[in-house]
């Protein structure tokens, strides 16, 4: 009996002194999520802004959503472009809340317009058969961005993802002096994984013969993560719209001159013009979600999508 008393008698102090509250950080996208798990661990409870299936590019906050914000300590952008109209919103809502700007410091690709061939535009082409700029960092349809904007995506390369995740890291040490040396390690860690997963990537593609290595996006999302692998993101979309018959037409013909075929779509946007050009080619249509909430399982296992989509003899495991 005196052993139970003594048990209840602890339960009650426990219960009568509250637990550390976690730090609110709000985020913009899942994959900020992730990070921020990685580096805060249990210091932290992550906000997400855009919900899973959501298209990032047209996101308006929710009231629930807004209510939830006023408890966050710190919100950590990325650069979408909803953060240029919000986040000074955000701020004078909250005045306490650090903004911070994760993607501080990092270079980003221009938005570039690739014209493929025979699509109709108002003006002429130069010459038919001319080399197309095929980077395919162009957005489109409802997505607002515009030839020689900065290429939003950046997450979706580790090497820029250690850059994202040393300034959450500073935003967290500001916003919770106390818990700087757990985020300093936890950056550490966080640090040596991406390069753990940059080369495995790498791997995944080092038995590619020499060519462009073309895959095929509906929405050019993978920009970052085709110049870090030697790879061409060849996109569906175009700046402001979705191709026509005949730019079809030419995007048939540039996928079997490449050999594609895969199609990768996002799971929030049309696949319908897609499933046209894998009809067309006798290739298929493969989901790709750039948003995931588990960030380093889905770009691994976006490389072995792409590289399975991609011509020629795979790397012996």
């Amino acid at each position: 009996m005196k052993r139970i008393m003594l048990l209840l008698a602890g339960l009650l102090f426990a219960a009568a002194v509250p637990a550390q509250a976690k730090m609110l950080v709000a985020v913009s996208i899942a994959p900020q999520a992730y990070f921020l798990k990685q580096i805060a661990g249990d210091r932290a409870d992550a906000l997400v802004m855009v919900p899973a299936g959501t298209d990032a590019h047209t996101y308006e906050p929710k009231p629930r959503q807004l209510a939830e914000l006023g408890k966050a300590a710190a919100y950590f952008g990325i650069g979408m472009d909803f953060e240029n109209a919000w986040l000074p919103r955000f701020k004078a809502a909250s005045p306490k809340m650090v903004i911070v700007h994760t993607d501080a410091g990092i270079k980003k690709m221009p938005m570039v317009a690739h014209e493929h061939e025979g699509e109709e535009h108002e003006h002429e082409h130069a010459g038919e058969g001319q080399d197309h700029d095929k980077v395919g960092h162009a957005e489109a349809h409802g997505h607002h961005h515009h030839a020689g904007e900065p290429d939003p995506h950046i997450w979706l390369s580790p090497k820029l993802a250690k850059r994202i995740g040393a300034n959450m890291r500073d935003g967290l040490i500001a916003a919770d002096p106390a818990g700087a040396a757990d985020y300093r390690a936890g950056y550490e860690r966080f640090a040596a994984s991406c390069d753990a997963l940059d080369a495995a990537i790498k791997k995944e593609f080092a038995g590619l013969p020499p060519g462009e290595h073309v895959f095929m996006v509906f929405h050019p999302s993978w920009g970052y993560f085709a110049r870090d692998y030697g790879l061409t993101q060849e996109p569906i979309e175009q700046l402001g719209r979705e191709p026509g018959p005949r730019a079809l037409a030419g995007l048939v013909k540039e996928a079997k001159k490449d050999n594609v075929k895969v199609i990768f779509v996002q799971p929030e946007m049309s696949a319908k013009q897609a499933e046209t050009v894998a009809q067309a080619i006798g290739g298929t249509v493969v989901t790709l979600d750039p948003l995931a909430a588990d960030w380093s399982d889905n770009l691994t296992k976006a490389a072995a999508a792409i590289r399975q989509g991609m011509a020629g003899p795979t790397e012996a495991k």
